[in-house]
């Protein structure tokens, strides 16, 4: 006798889909549109008609001691790295603008961790940010000089005080901003407080930490070049700052045009090549960002 709680076999079935009222559309695109969909492109489109609105007007203006034309700071920009002027100041003003950077990250990684590990911590980050922050680095430089004396010492700790507020503050606050299903995933895999900070915060708040990277990059550039604008060369070389201020002197405008284009170009490097490369292999990655 069969069982009569067997389940029956039901026949395997296989429905065909018709396509052939619905066709697939397909449209390649033009040169023109594959072009436009790079940003490459359509940053170098804009960086070219900067560059020719800047020799238009240049050319009418027709005075060089004000605004030197485009093709003329090109000239003088090459001129200069052939003379090894150029190099020389670039190479001084980014070694104290990295020796100042990496140091202010330093501190503002202890800051932060002081303040994510305690509530005074916190109090104290927010005291200290709320105090500092506003305060013009430059304005820092005298105190620093009658502290660590006429060199390099005196620019790094300026340099500090730019990096630090703002790195600190966006870290922090990228912490604070981590969602509490992040926080309770990492607490349920018994996570170690190493492993919960490197794999469930940072993630979270990279968004953020990367803001506040940039921001630091920027007043540290800023700050660095009116050091040098002000103060001039310590220990026998000048940076960029005092490039651009000795060729004002010597009312070689080409050549203070072609330092500024020289800090220019920096920032758009570090920008599309450091920046850009460490947004797109992570906050892009996890779909942090669109």
């Amino acid at each position: 006798m069969a069982d009569a709680r067997a389940v029956p076999e039901r026949p395997e079935m296989f429905y065909s889909v018709a396509t052939a009222g619905f066709p697939v559309v397909e449209k390649s695109l033009s040169a023109w549109e594959k072009l436009y969909e790079s940003g490459v492109f359509r940053k170098t489109a804009l960086l070219i008609i900067m560059a020719a609105a800047w020799e238009l007007y240049a050319r009418w203006l027709n005075n060089p001691l004000l605004v030197p034309t485009f093709s003329a700071t090109v000239r003088a920009f090459f001129a200069s790295i052939k003379s090894g002027a150029l190099p020389q100041a670039a190479v001084y003003t980014i070694s104290m603008l990295l020796k100042g950077y990496v140091a202010g990250l330093a501190i503002a990684a202890l800051l932060t961790a002081l303040a994510s590990s305690s509530r005074l911590g916190a109090d104290l980050l927010e005291t200290l940010t709320a105090m500092f922050n506003p305060l013009p680095s430059i304005a820092l430089l005298p105190l620093a000089l009658i502290w660590f004396g006429l060199g390099a010492g005196s620019v790094i700790f300026v340099l500090i005080h730019a990096v630090l507020w703002s790195v600190a503050l966006n870290t922090f606050a990228g912490f604070r901003s981590v969602s509490p299903t992040w926080r309770m995933v990492g607490q349920n895999y018994g996570l170690s407080r190493a492993g919960y900070i490197a794999r469930i915060l940072i993630p979270g708040a990279f968004p953020s930490i990367l803001t506040g990277l940039k921001v630091g990059w920027a007043f540290a550039w800023r700050t660095l070049i009116a050091a040098e604008l002000v103060f001039g060369v310590s220990s026998g070389s000048g940076g960029l700052g005092w490039f651009i201020f000795e060729r004002k002197n010597q009312l070689l405008i080409a050549d203070v045009f072609a330092g500024l284009l020289t800090v220019i170009l920096f920032g758009l490097l570090v920008e599309n090549l450091i920046f850009k490369t460490i947004e797109n292999r992570t906050v892009r990655r996890w779909g942090m960002q669109i």
